[in-house]
């Protein structure tokens, strides 16, 4: 009951800094009754929940997050119409503050710095008028506003955090520059209470400075880049124009894209943008669906043709009516599914978010064991204790770690969705890379899908007759077979019969009754079922006109009457994506209904060495589960409601955007554009999106391993490990935007 009422929601987080950060928000969540599912994105800043409303109150929820030091924006329920661009808000707001606090810092860390380093020259002091004593308080005054000004951020979440008994990045970077700092105001202020020598009374109010202001430039640097991920969503959703022209009583009325509605009539001049979905009503044009779909051939367009929100008329003029709009409509539909797939998790992190739950906790343990160690070797030097204690907090901060994975995927994902690619998930794109199989349906997927009647052979019946009552059993299916021949029968003018009582087999054919006659139409396998005796045609199905055609017969109690078969192409870049699969070492397997000879022609053609003929809808997904048991990880590719279960039944369904609602519904990724170059694409872009996802992760963790060590040693300086901590987030994220340029 739970899952039928359950409903899905992405909201914004403030606040967030590293993968500890995501393990808190996610167990805050996780707690509450009616929360089916929680995943919370670092790199996105946002949190997708599945939840029954009836059971959760989502301020209560906002409230619980709010307690801990982060914050749920529930202003997007109330602005629906436009959620993007408040996100975009939001990030710009906040790279402003980060902006600012980062300026502030730097105008006064210069002079704390240039005073520090003066302080090492003997000359220093006998060109100044100022004292030791009046140097520290100089610093001191300098320093403060640095600490509660630009980094109150820090110290405001370490409160919170420590009030609930936790710990994240900003609790290392508050207890680091915090010892620093009051172990400087001691000495500066109470210099009596620590023993005299060369060591003990100097300050690192520099340090403290110079560590606050690198981590807000590598913040401010981090910020900028993860907004660049994103870009793929702020394309997608630029897709849209402003304003529309509307044709209301033959008067032509420019409005704003919010107040059009479905059954509008909208006016489309040459190189104008196409504001909604809908039907071509007058005129026809080419229309450019790159944007979409990712093909660079413009598509011809005509009265009832369909168009897309978001694509670009060329040359001609045309009027069509809105079907859809907003949400609901194909360009709304992907950036939901997009976002929703950036904002999911491949199961690759769950190393990393293992890692980061218990990574600050033991990260201060190190610490303070540092510390203690360095009093024994030398208790009489408390400040080398202290930089090492501060040297491991700072290098130690997780952030590179949290955003290893979320960000490459953003990228990937983006990547993707430019060359008509709709993964629905993270985990179906690392799904994807681990394949060693894959499946494909023939009809509408290896083949054209636009089948056409290519001969007709009767015996004792004339052809009109023998058309009518096939086409007229024909038309009671939806199989694109039945679809051929019933148009075929409509070209030629051939009236139908009324055919009242009909059973259809899916599969097999069609049995029907009229006029207390038994009529059958169907492959071979149907007509041996029935006992029909077709050994009088068969001279005529081994003839190299039919053999490599589909055939259906036609019987009328119990005699067989005929047949005709029918042909469909296969795509032109068939044989090259097998020849590419094969190369990316996989092997590819054709499942059909069709006859042998039909199945074996295809699969010679396209260089497909593994085939099966014959197969039922319902049995696609028993072979698909059959490779599954053998230990294969499965692609499926399909298009029909055949596909559905199978493409379930996968490891990765793949389904061709030209095909059925269903098997799109069913499918882990989607070919928009139909074109099975797609496959080799998302294929492609699988593997170098988790090597990427590899290459950060390894650099994430190696960076914590040889770091820690370097500091509690005291071979790193804390400032240098601000820097290097600061960099290796933005390293991550610049190594995920390669996926950019990556060529498929």
């Amino acid at each position: 009951m739970k899952q039928i009422l359950a409903e899905k929601i992405s909201l914004p987080v403030e606040g967030m800094t590293c993968a500890s950060c995501v393990a808190r928000v996610e167990k805050a969540i996780t707690k509450f009754e009616g929360v089916s599912a929680v995943n919370v994105n670092l790199a996105t800043e946002k949190v997708t929940l599945e939840y029954d409303p009836s059971q959760v109150d989502l301020n209560e929820i906002a409230a619980t997050v709010e307690d801990i030091g982060y914050k749920i924006d529930l202003t997007i329920l109330q602005k629906k119409n436009n959620p993007p661009q408040e996100k975009t808000n939001y990030v710009d707001s906040h790279l402003n503050e980060l902006k600012s606090d980062l300026i502030f810092a730097v105008v006064l860390t210069i002079p704390i710095l240039i005073i520090n380093m003066g302080m090492m020259w003997e000359s220093f002091f006998l060109n100044n008028f100022l004292n030791i004593d009046q140097i520290n308080k100089t610093l001191l005054i300098l320093t403060t506003p640095v600490l509660f000004v630009s980094g109150k951020r820090f110290y405001k979440i370490f409160w919170n955090n420590l009030k609930h008994f936790s710990a994240d990045m900003n609790s290392l970077v508050a207890i680091g520059t915090g010892a620093a700092f009051v172990f400087s105001l001691m000495i500066t202020l109470f210099p009596e209470i620590f023993p005299h020598s060369k060591h003990n009374n100097h300050v690192y109010y520099d340090t403290t400075a110079v560590i606050i202001t690198l981590i807000l430039l590598g913040r401010w640097l981090e910020s900028r880049a993860k907004s660049k991920t994103g870009s793929a969503i702020k394309k997608l959703i630029e897709l849209q124009p402003k304003t529309a022209i509307v044709k209301e009583q033959n008067r032509e009325i420019e409005r704003q894209i919010d107040e059009l509605k479905p059954g509008d009539i909208i006016v489309i001049k040459p190189g104008s943008k196409i504001p909604a979905d809908g039907i071509i009503t007058s005129g026809a044009s080419s229309v450019n669906e790159a944007m979409i779909t990712g093909e660079s051939i413009p598509v011809e367009k005509i009265i009832g043709s369909k168009v897309i929100g978001g694509t670009i008329n060329i040359t001609g003029y045309f009027e069509f009516e809105i079907s859809t709009i907003g949400k609901n409509s194909v360009l709304g539909q992907i950036i939901k599914l997009v976002e929703e797939a950036q904002g999911s998790k491949a199961p690759i992190q769950n190393l990393a978010d293992k890692v980061a739950s218990i990574f600050v906790p033991v990260v201060v343990l190190i610490a303070i064991v540092t510390f203690f160690i360095w009093m024994i070797i030398k208790p009489d030097d408390f400040s080398i204790a202290i930089m090492n204690f501060v040297a491991v907090l700072i290098i130690a901060c997780p952030c590179a770690l949290g955003l290893a994975t979320p960000t490459a995927l953003i990228v990937g994902m983006g990547k993707a969705a430019q060359n008509g690619i709709l993964f629905k998930s993270g985990e179906s794109l690392e799904e994807l890379h681990r394949s060693d199989t894959i499946v494909f349906d023939k009809t509408g997927t290896i083949t054209e899908g636009k089948l056409s009647v290519k001969n007709i052979i009767v015996k004792q019946i004339s052809e009109d007759e023998f058309l009518s009552v096939l086409s007229s059993l024909e038309s009671k299916s939806e199989h694109p077979i039945a679809t051929a021949i019933t148009e075929f029968a409509n070209m030629k003018s051939i009236s139908p019969i009324l055919i009242p009582d009909f059973e259809n087999k899916p599969g097999k054919g069609i049995k029907g009754r009229t006029d207390n006659k038994i009529l059958l139409a169907g492959n071979e396998s149907f007509m041996l079922e029935n006992k029909i005796d077709i050994n009088i045609l068969k001279a005529e199905v081994k003839k190299d006109l039919v053999y490599n055609s589909s055939i259906v017969f036609l019987a009328i109690d119990g005699n067989i009457k005929g047949f005709v078969s029918v042909i469909d192409s296969v795509k032109s870049n068939s044989a090259e994506v097998i020849k590419q699969i094969k190369e990316m070492e996989l092997e590819p397997i054709l499942l059909s209904g069709d006859n042998e000879n039909v199945t074996k022609y295809i699969s010679t053609i396209t260089g497909i060495i593994k085939y099966e003929s014959g197969v039922m809808p319902n049995h696609k997904s028993g072979k698909v589960k059959k490779l599954q048991e053998e230990g294969k990880k499965v692609i499926m590719v399909g298009d029909g409601i055949n596909d559905a279960p199978a493409l379930v039944q996968s490891n990765v369904g793949i389904a061709i955007g030209n095909g059925t609602d269903i098997a799109i519904d069913s499918a882990d990724v989607v070919l928009i554009s139909g074109d099975l170059s797609g496959v080799v694409k998302s294929i492609k872009l699988s593997k170098r999106t988790i090597a990427v996802i590899k290459q950060n992760l390894f650099w994430a963790f190696i960076y914590n391993v040889i770091g820690i060590p370097l500091a509690a040693t005291g071979l790193l300086n804390p400032m240098f490990a601000a820097l290097a901590m600061s960099l290796s987030s933005v390293s991550v994220i610049s190594n995920s935007l390669r996926l950019k340029k990556a060529k498929l």
